[in-house]
């Protein structure tokens, strides 16, 4: 069974870190694109971040540049996003998600991260930002 499961999320004060994690099992994580986008209430999912998606190899949305970091690590099946300096509207729900490495690189030339280009998404982990 396919699967993507995140963790790591939680509640958190302003300037504070979260490590999310998004562990796969019933397939390789290695030759997809991982997307991290996340969802407040009220609003459309946003793309935040993705690895092996871009010329460059990660691409971040501009809010969250200079404080976000995604990784991989192949041998254990699973990706991260290190979220440092973290402020209330970091608030949200996060989901990972798979992609094709050349169709979502060829959107991101044009800046776009859409989630209808992925695949198969966890069920999401909730990170709250507040004093």
């Amino acid at each position: 069974q396919v699967q993507l499961v995140e963790s790591g999320g939680g509640l958190v004060q302003p300037g504070g870190s979260l490590r999310l994690s998004c562990a796969a099992s019933g397939f390789t994580l290695d030759h997809y694109a991982i997307g991290w986008f996340r969802q407040a209430p009220g609003k459309q999912r946003e793309g935040v971040s993705c690895i092996s998606c871009s010329d460059s190899n990660t691409y971040y949305v501009d809010s969250v540049k200079g404080r976000f970091t995604i990784s991989r690590d192949n041998a254990k099946n699973a990706v991260y996003l290190q979220m440092n300096s973290l402020k209330p509207e970091d608030t949200a729900v996060y989901y990972c998600a798979t992609s094709n490495p050349k169709i979502i690189t060829t959107f991101l030339r044009m800046g776009v991260m859409m989630p209808a280009l992925f695949g198969s998404w966890g069920q999401g982990t909730q990170v709250t930002v507040s004093s």
